[in-house]
């Protein structure tokens, strides 16, 4: 480059650089001081320009580039990280006693009176931030506290963090990533108009967002972060209220703090909280107290996992009491019976409870559950609305045991107990519960994977008379002028729907098998009988000791199959699909090794997915080379979660294992190109 073409070429850097300059100073305002200078539109066009010049010119992108908060491209998988400093747990205070009892040891330990800093205990998810030369270079997840996930891509979506801080001093700060209540709110909206599953709340949303592999999902979530210590750096500072606002100075967001001469001042303070929390814009489990000075910290130094310098109060578990109005029933698509409890409306950490389930009759039983009962109901794990006992002494005079019925409430038919079962299930096979729920589960994904199909329309066509069972989803083309015309679908829609119910028909067997719902026959076992037999011809006329010459397959499921086949109503449905075009043979090859992505990985599959049946999803992570776990270790890989997920989500999260919602696992499926778009 000449002098003539460098000069233009350094005006447009120091252009770049200053708009740069003011992008950051916007974003600190917005999102550090809550004290927007600009509109939104104003600002996208900044961003705008700013893309324009990196676009435009080669070389002059700069690795703190607000640009790469739009998010980068999709990851496979989180590489590991190892801890410049190990990321510590705390230990936990549950009352007053424990606060009081904490002081009394540090005093007799130190032999002076320490001050204290009371800090919010965020309700999200701890990561470490890197900084070398002010500029931010590594992100990672707390996972053991010695070991975790880089997500830095993601981390850098968040603009609360700084991705250069104003002086170019190297350390390592920690942090709590987490979602408020209004994202939280509009990002279940969003869900819910893009037809996918609501979070359970802000920090399974807040977990399942920063652990996306498309760091483009991340972006388009309103994450946030409060920055609370300083594990690296020498920055010269004595106390922990100084550092906060050292970290202040640097760019970094932090939450609200108080500074204490004693425990006996902070007691009255957490007390309050405990009611007052819900009126922040963000979720609190607790609050952390830490010793202010850090040489007194020093001299108590730490123990395995935690500090002795800081102790967490934990909020008690939220209890209220509501009185059962009513047990409802639903029937799922295998005919097993469900009590869901209806209470009187009632507020439990923070959202209105007016359901839980009650599980089975067993369960009923052992708490002695009945029909207007005074019951104290909490959130498992802050999520699930559970009953926790009945208050016996407020049962009002006449009430009954409650026996689950003996006949379905949907169809009238009869209801029994398969013995070694828990589960009450209807026995009539033309249930038209069974046959909703079969014709959704026929539809699914592990299944033949017939978009546009859902719940709604289904109820809508089996209304009109236009469905019967799901063999009728092939003959709907026939109707296409009655679809048309009916609420909530028209040409679009019906368009789409029926395209993809002809592409289905040219599905693997596997997937048929599976979308017949066979008893004891799931996705894995549909897969396996299809490959042995390579054709449902083939499948028909194998004999009984045939079948269980196939991989898995014990006497009872080839009993069930002989059976299932048999029926002649299975048999009429299973013969019109053949009639009507839908493929009955093994089409697949042996999988490759390019297609083992979760090779040497262990997976744990929690709560209640929307397209995946738990036997579907250990199917496909197992066809994909992954084991399935039914417990979390720090070995465990991925915890996939879904609805009421619970105290195994809990548990991911405290051990850093990574997460992913329903959408973030088929993510990573379409980034090795294993689904569709």
């Amino acid at each position: 480059m000449n002098l003539l073409e460098k000069a233009p070429y350094d005006k447009v850097v120091e252009k770049y650089n200053k708009l740069i300059e003011e992008i950051e100073k916007h974003n600190h305002l917005y999102y550090n001081l809550d004290q927007p200078k600009l509109s939104d539109h104003e600002y996208d066009k900044l961003i705008q320009e700013l893309i324009r010049m990196e676009t435009e010119n080669e070389g002059i992108k700069r690795m703190d580039s607000p640009s790469q908060r739009v998010g980068g491209k999709p990851l496979s998988a989180f590489k590991q990280v190892n801890h410049a400093v190990r990321l510590l747990s705390l230990d936990n205070a549950y009352n007053e006693l424990d606060l009081m009892n904490f002081e009394k040891r540090a005093v007799q330990e130190l032999s002076q009176q320490p001050s204290y800093v009371v800090e919010y205990k965020i309700d999200g998810l701890s990561v470490a931030l890197t900084y070398k030369e002010g500029l931010f270079v590594c992100g990672a997840t707390r996972g053991d506290g010695t070991i975790g996930e880089d997500v830095t891509e993601n981390l850098k979506t968040i603009k609360s963090i700084p991705l250069r801080l104003t002086e170019p001093v190297d350390v390592i700060v920690r942090g709590e990533v987490f979602l408020s209540k209004q994202g939280f709110v509009a990002l279940n909206e969003a869900q819910e108009l893009a037809g996918l599953q609501a979070f359970a709340n802000p920090r399974n949303a807040a977990a399942g967002s920063l652990r996306q592999l498309d760091s483009k999902i991340t972006a388009s979530r309103a994450l946030d972060i409060f920055v609370f210590d300083i594990l690296e750096g020498n920055l010269n500072i004595g106390d922990h209220d100084k550092a906060l606002n050292r970290l202040k100075g640097l760019g970094f967001k932090v939450s609200e703090t108080k500074t204490f001469s004693n425990m006996e001042a902070i007691i009255p303070m957490c007390s309050s909280i405990v009611t007052q929390r819900h009126e922040l814009g963000f979720d609190i489990d607790g609050m952390v107290v830490k010793i202010n000075e850090f040489h007194l910290r020093d001299q108590l130094g730490i123990k395995a996992k935690s500090p002795r310098w800081a102790i967490a109060y934990k909020f008690p578990a939220e209890e209220k009491e509501t009185v059962i109005k009513d047990i409802i029933i639903q029937v799922g698509r295998t005919g097993v019976v469900t009590p869901k409890a209806q209470f009187e409306p009632v507020t439990v950490a923070g959202s209105v409870v007016t359901y839980a389930t009650l599980h089975n009759q067993d369960f009923i039983d052992e708490k002695d559950i009945r029909i207007g009962d005074y019951v104290m109901i909490q959130k498992a794990g802050d999520v699930i609305p559970a009953v926790v006992n009945v208050v016996l002494e407020k049962r009002p005079e006449g009430t009954v045991a409650y026996r689950l019925p003996d006949i379905c409430p949907v169809c009238s038919g009869e209801t029994a107990r398969q013995e070694g079962e828990v589960a009450l299930r209807c026995q009539n096979p033309e249930c038209p519960a069974k046959t909703s729920r079969g014709i959704s589960h026929f539809v699914s994904r592990p299944a033949m994977n017939i978009d546009g199909v859902g719940e709604a329309v289904i109820e809508l066509l089996l209304k009109e008379g236009l469905l019967l069972d799901y063999s009728d989803l092939y003959s709907l083309k026939d109707y296409y002028e009655q679809l048309v015309q009916l609420e909530r679908l028209g040409v679009k829609s019906v368009d789409n729907m029926l395209e993809a119910i002809e592409k289905s028909k040219n599905n693997d067997l596997g997937k048929l098998l599976s979308g017949l719902g066979i008893p004891l026959v799931g996705a894995k076992a549909s897969e396996t009988l299809a490959k042995h037999f390579g054709s449902l011809e083939a499948l028909l006329a194998a004999t009984k000791e045939e079948l269980i010459l196939a991989e898995e397959v014990g006497q009872k499921m080839a009993e069930s199959v002989i059976a299932f086949f048999e029926n002649p109503v299975n048999r009429s449905k299973v013969d019109k699909m053949i009639a009507l075009g839908v493929n009955t043979r093994y089409l697949k090859e042996k999988p490759s090794e390019e297609s083992q992505i979760f090779k040497g990985m262990t997976f744990v599959v929690t709560g209640t997915l929307e397209n995946y049946s738990r036997d579907a999803i250990k199917t496909l992570i197992e066809s994909l080379g992954g084991k399935v776990s039914g417990s979390v270790s720090k070995k465990t890989h991925y915890v996939v979660y879904g609805d009421e997920a619970g105290s195994k989500l809990e548990k991911a999260i405290t051990l850093g294992v990574t997460t992913l919602d329903e959408q973030s696992f088929e993510t990573l499926l379409k980034n090795h190109n294993l689904i569709s778009e």
